[in-house]
This record gives structure tokens, sequence and C-alpha cells, in this order.
């Protein structure tokens, strides 16, 4: 009896050793380290400060310089025309920096410089410099003669108009004509524009519009052997412009 109670016993002590008891967790197996996804972390964090860093050590070596907002065309000075950016510092490049922008208002365009451009000092020099085979002619305009807007860099045709007074005159004494058209269109080819493409290099921007007797100045860039019949009519106030296409 004695032992199949013991026996009994052992049976029961098995069996419950078995399970396990109620809220008892089960062994987890030792978690797996893995260094190099480590370290890839930690060099990641470095490069980016690195990055960082040098960013901030680059935005400290940049200078503000100058650069055009609109279209200069040569022999026009940049006055008007500017703002100003920052770039990264370079030695051999020869920026016009913005504590320099007054002196650079005195000088004049070699050639067109164009809107957006971040200009350097080798684009300008004291006198404009026009190219081979070209004139500066300067017109003055009554309201009327030119349209609303005209501005530099603009291409024109430039025609020649006059009143009775000027082309009865004219026609007197070249021929013996009955009608004012001969006059006004003597120098223009029967009604023909001078000269049916120049470049506007100047235009007074400063004009009081509001005063209509104040004539507004604009500087020409024509081939030399148009500038005479310009300056001639120019001269007798029957200059009128008229912009083309080509702008």
């Amino acid at each position: 009896m004695k032992i199949q109670e013991r026996t009994g016993a052992g049976n029961n002590r098995s069996a419950t050793s078995a399970h396990p008891a109620m809220g008892e967790r089960l062994p987890t197996p030792p978690r797996e380290r893995k260094p190099a996804l480590a370290a890839l972390a930690v060099l990641l964090i470095l490069v980016g400060a690195l990055g960082a860093t040098m960013l901030v050590l680059r935005a400290g070596d940049r200078i503000e310089v100058v650069k055009v907002t609109s279209d200069v065309q040569a022999g026009e000075s940049v006055s008007g025309h500017t703002t100003s950016v920052l770039v990264a510092n370079d030695s051999g490049i020869n920026y016009v920096r913005v504590n320099q922008l007054a002196a650079l208002k005195r000088l004049k365009a070699k050639s067109t410089i164009y809107a957006g451009t971040v200009v350097i000092g080798d684009m300008f020099a004291r006198s404009a410099e026009l190219p081979a085979g070209k004139a500066s002619v300067g017109v003055s305009l009554k309201e009327g003669q030119y349209p609303a807007g005209i501005k530099s860099g603009d291409t024109v045709a430039v025609y020649r108009v006059g009143d009775t007074g000027s082309s009865g005159s004219r026609s007197s004494s070249s021929s013996s004509g009955s009608s004012n058209s001969s006059g006004s269109g003597s120098s223009s080819a029967g009604g023909g524009p001078i000269v049916e493409r120049a470049k506007v290099s100047y235009v007074d921007d400063q004009k009081d519009s509001t005063i209509s007797s104040t004539n507004l100045p604009v500087t020409l860039v024509v081939d030399s052997g148009q500038a005479a019949d310009i300056a001639d009519a120019a001269s007798a106030g029957q200059v009128a412009l008229v912009i083309v296409p080509g702008n």
C-alpha cells in the first residue's frame, strides 16, 4: 500500500511539473547584438554633423555682390538696374561688391549685359565702346513722337515726320512740289522709315510725364551711314520712333 501511494504521488508530481503555472513566463532566447548597425548609426550621425558644419563655414565665406535686374545696353550705366546677391568668395573672379556700386554707376557697359547676370569689373569702362560700324545718335522727342513705355534695349524704326510749314519749306527749296508729302517723305523714301531697325541704348526715365512741354531724350545706336539722316531730322524736331518686332 505504501509503495503504491508513493508511486501515485510521484506520478502526480511529474504530471504537475510538465505544465507551467498560471502567470509564469516562458523563457526567452537572449537578444542578438548587432554591432554593425550601431556603428552605421553612429557614422550617419557624424556625417550629418560634419555636413551642417561645412554649410555654416561656407555661409560665412560668402560675399554680397551686384547683379543686374534688367538688360543693360552697351554704353549704359547700371543705375536703376541692380540688386544684390550672395555668392561664394572666389579670389579668381573680379566680382563687383555692393560697397563698390557707387563707383560702378559712373562707368559704362562695354556690351549688352542681360538681366540676371552677376557682373564683374571687366564688363565696364569709363567711356562707351561701340561696335565697329555703329554710331550713337541722340534725339529729343515730344509726346506723340515715341511709344509709351519705351526703354533701353527696345528695337525701333525711325521715321521722319513734320508739319505743313516745315514740309512746305523743304519741298519748295528742293522742287516745285504742290503737296505736303514731298517734304515729309523726301528723306524717308516715300513715307518709309529713315532707319528700319535701331537699338535704344538710353532713355531718360526721370522725365516728368505731367509736363507736356518737356521732351524725352533718347539715344539710338545705328549704322554709321544712317546717323546723318537721323541727326538732320532730329535737329528739325521731325523724328518719330515706332517699336518693331525683335524686342
